[in-house]
């Protein structure tokens, strides 16, 4: 899975097509519904307007998807639709803050959020021709609610006093109910849907970081918990404490709150954005509990389990890694961050790691390019994640992407073999390009230079072209993995 919104939406041919050569398979775009909806600056929504319908909205407002949509379908690319805001500011809740007031993240309306849902599921169905248009629009059969739903700026307000509460929940169970019941409707029962999609730490703005700091309750399984209604014990919520957050107040039955409330239960998964900041993927920043750095999915994975035995219910939701990447030194100037080249084998690490782990249902790359390094009032340094610096030059972490390698041990004694883990991203592509068998030599050269020779050729059968074997080595030296199409290399040319 990969994210990079603002070359995708401005170029979506070359720059889908630059994801294609890297091997995703899935790309993630927000579909904002402030830059979908008409009039968003009002206060009050256009007469006479059917939110429902894709054909009420202006044209142009659908323009820069649509050609996306087109492309993707085109290069054999997945888009997986990130439904988020800012709502329109004729959705959102009259008791904003002036500060907040325009943000488009306070207190959305339930009923506004379905129509739109259900506008850009219609649109996207596969049957939907545009007015003017020969043919449907490709269809998209992957979505996502909301992104960090736990995070001050996306929804509001986040905490409350008397007693401590996670306001935020309580808004994004109506949003996810909205979603589902939209989803449904225009015949998407059966596709991807993941909610979620949370920070790894929550982190609020005002007027709630002063209340954040105090009560320290807004990681996101605390979030979770309160989404679920149930307590830190794992209790379910009862009276006051319940009805503020929009959970029942009476012992009602495990049964009533999976009829009320299907997604929670029966989405495709559970999302986060476990996002390290500047450690390898074993270890974790916070020692907060209801932190979720990439280290702590597995915790994560079982409070979900054990939160879906509250209801009755068995089933393991899994975990969608929907935002991932290491902040880079160069460019961003923080001393704490590491060098691409140290970033190139963390993320290699990451996706041995997800491999290993069935419940991580996605290794995930967010960006293509750097952001800018400038601090902001969001982050405190420039998000600088991308594979490529801000000019186009590539980063260790392009390579490292395009073809990953990574060995959990890298000594051994004579005559033992080592695991060499990897993955030819491009090569089922390839394959599709080609129709020929594609190959991995795993080459050795002793020491740090010199000619590099092949130890082991690998047949690639994996669909996501990875392979995993065991290779001796003669001494100590460097390992790499060259790509091909078939074994008549010489004719064909390795990548």
């Amino acid at each position: 899975m990969f994210q990079e919104d603002a070359q995708v939406l401005t170029h979506p041919r070359r720059t889908l097509q630059t994801l294609r050569s890297l091997g995703v398979d899935v790309v993630r775009l927000n579909v904002e519904w402030a830059s979908i909806a008409p009039d968003a600056g009002s206060l009050t929504p256009p007469t006479q307007f059917n939110a429902s319908d894709p054909g009420a909205y202006p044209p142009g407002n659908w323009a820069r998807v649509d050609r996306v949509v087109k492309q993707a379908s085109a290069d054999g690319l997945q888009l997986d639709f990130l439904l988020t805001g800012g709502a329109p500011l004729w959705a959102t809740g009259p008791t904003a803050p002036q500060a907040e007031r325009g943000s488009g993240g306070w207190d959305p309306s339930p009923i506004a959020y379905e129509h739109f849902v259900q506008a850009v599921a219609t649109r996207y169905s596969g049957t939907y021709t545009p007015r003017g248009a020969s043919s449907p629009l490709p269809r998209v059969d992957f979505w996502e609610i909301w992104s960090e739903p736990n995070w001050g700026p996306s929804l509001q307000p986040q905490l409350a006093l008397d007693p401590v509460r996670i306001d935020a929940a309580r808004e994004y169970r109506l949003l996810v109910d909205a979603a589902w019941t939209a989803l449904h409707r225009t015949g998407h029962a059966g596709d991807t849907v993941v909610i979620g999609s949370l920070s790894p730490r929550g982190i609020t703005v005002p007027p709630n970081s002063a209340l954040a700091a105090a009560v320290d309750v807004s990681g996101p399984l605390a979030f979770t918990r309160t989404l679920y209604c149930v307590d830190s014990s794992f209790r379910p919520l009862r009276g006051r404490a319940a009805t503020l957050v929009g959970c029942p107040g009476t012992d009602s039955g495990s049964a009533s709150f999976r009829r009320a409330h299907p997604a929670l239960f029966e989405v495709s998964g559970y999302g986060i954005h476990p996002y390290p900041i500047s450690l390898p993927p074993t270890e974790a920043d916070s020692t907060n509990p209801d932190t979720v750095e990439f280290s702590q999915i597995p915790h994560m994975a079982s409070v979900l389990d054990r939160l879906q035995r509250v209801y009755g219910s068995h089933r393991q939701l899994p975990v969608y890694n929907t935002e991932y990447g290491y902040i880079t030194n160069p460019p961003n100037p923080g001393t704490e961050y590491p060098s691409p080249v140290t970033a190139a084998r963390y993320e290699n690490w990451a996706e041995y790691l997800t491999w290993r782990n069935p419940r991580i249902a996605t290794a995930m790359q967010f960006t293509l390019y750097d952001g800018g390094t400038a601090k902001n009032a969001v982050h405190n340094v420039g998000f600088t994640t991308g594979l490529l610096f801000s000019d186009g030059a590539p980063k260790a972490t392009f390579y490292a992407y395009r073809m990953p390698i990574f060995m959990p041990a890298t000594k051994a004694g004579p005559d033992h073999p080592l695991e060499v883990w990897g993955c030819a991203r491009p090569a089922r592509y390839a394959y599709f390009d080609t129709h020929q068998p594609q190959y991995v030599d795993i080459q050795f050269r002793t020491g740090s230079s010199g000619p590099f020779r092949t130890l082991r050729t690998v047949r690639i059968t994996d669909p996501q072209g990875y392979f995993d074997v065991r290779v001796k080595f003669p001494a100590s030296g460097t390992v790499r993995p060259v790509s091909y199409t078939h074994l008549r290399a010489h004719e064909t040319g390795r990548n």
